[in-house]
């Protein structure tokens, strides 16, 4: 009797770090206590400078698959957000769905899981207001750490990885 076990992920944190630098994506990594939530890190982030992100991991009805990056104090109204996005009805994604197709476990979710994803799953929104930041803070596939990118890193990243973000002014869906 064999048991469905998940497939390991292709990159987790050592490898997506050894990848960047051997690609030449520059970043700073900084470790500290896992962080589940936004608030829970505020204190930490404080010392990092930048745009720092919340990531919801989303299903909609027809089954397509949404990463939503954000920069923490952004308002996601997920009510609103599927006319913007194109999407039906959204939900969260289930942990299963979300550790086949970026990598991560609940708690992580993170743009730089976009590299786990080559059949491109997921479609990457990505808040205007980190489109337009100088540095960006993503975990890297883990919560016990925040790794900064120079924004001309993180479109190299994504551009190496082929990914073209949908960028959604979030703070204007309210208008």
């Amino acid at each position: 009797m064999t048991e469905d076990k998940p497939t390991e992920p292709a990159f987790d944190r050592d490898r997506l770090l050894d990848w960047m630098a051997a690609n030449g994506v520059a970043q700073t990594t900084h470790d500290h206590p896992a962080v589940f939530r936004v608030e829970e890190g505020l204190e930490l982030k404080a010392a990092m400078p930048g745009a720092h992100t919340k990531n919801l991991f989303l299903k909609d009805r027809k089954g397509r698959l949404w990463l939503i990056s954000a920069r923490q104090d952004t308002v996601i109204d997920l009510k609103r957000a599927p006319k913007a996005i194109g999407s039906d009805k959204l939900s969260f994604g289930s942990e299963a769905l979300l550790y086949e197709t970026l990598g991560v476990r609940g708690g992580s979710v993170t743009a730089l899981g976009l590299i786990n994803d080559p059949d491109q799953r997921v479609t990457f929104v990505l808040d205007k207001a980190l489109w337009d930041a100088n540095i960006v803070n993503f975990h890297p596939l883990t919560n016990t750490a925040t790794t900064a990118l120079a924004q001309a890193d993180f479109r190299r990243f994504l551009t190496l990885i082929g990914r073209e973000p949908m960028v959604v002014d979030f703070s204007r869906l309210g208008d």
